[in-house]
């Protein structure tokens, strides 16, 4: 089963985390599956998602991109699903940030949330030596832009790496498992387009 170390325990969840633990556990029910079968599908412990959809944890990278894989869907797409309406605009003070501290990363949805949407834009930031391991990707196929603004970044796809420095844009289709590092002394910023297949 999946890695403990995939949620973080908080005080009280944020209201983020209480919609997304709500979200997952419709998820889940609109399948019919049980724990035990969403267990089965994703490597993730039953006690584990138990307690993301309850919010008593908040969830990792890792273990969003597990469910997401699961239920055929990007992470922008998942948490797009816990905002409010969809608005053709969003100002930079409203746009969803979403941390996992654990991993020194942060993630910001940048592009209007959209149920429905087939391309989006986010911003990523890695602290120094941080480092993402996905072991699938959330939709295979999904094609992604990786533009560096600040710093140097590291993309593993299957078993290619790529070293994209300030200025660079990767462009690659996703099939198999992904790593983002951050590989220098300083922190990374870097604008991530997404397209559906």
């Amino acid at each position: 089963m999946g890695n403990e170390r995939e949620v973080r325990a908080t005080p009280a969840p944020d209201a983020v985390d209480a919609r997304l633990g709500a979200r997952l556990a419709e998820l889940r029910a609109e399948r019919g599956w049980s724990l035990g079968e969403l267990a089965e599908r994703s490597g993730v412990s039953r006690s584990t998602l138990s307690r993301a959809e309850r919010a008593e944890v908040s969830p990792t990278a890792a273990l969003l991109n597990r469910l997401c894989h699961v239920y055929g869907r990007t992470m922008s797409q998942l948490l797009s699903e816990v905002e409010s309406g969809p608005a053709p605009l969003v100002r930079a003070a409203e746009q969803t940030v979403w941390e996992d501290r654990a991993c020194g990363f942060v993630r910001r949805s940048v592009s209007p949330p959209h149920a429905g949407l087939r391309g989006e834009l986010v911003e990523g930031r890695l602290a120094a030596g941080a480092d993402i391991a996905y072991d699938r990707p959330p939709v295979p196929g999904l094609e992604q832009h990786i533009w560096v603004l600040d710093g140097t970044l590291e993309v593993t796809a299957g078993d290619v790496v790529h070293r994209v420095g300030t200025g660079d844009c990767l462009r690659l289709r996703v099939w198999g498992p992904t790593r983002f590092r951050c590989p220098g002394a300083e922190d990374t910023r870097y604008v991530l387009a997404v397209v559906l297949p």
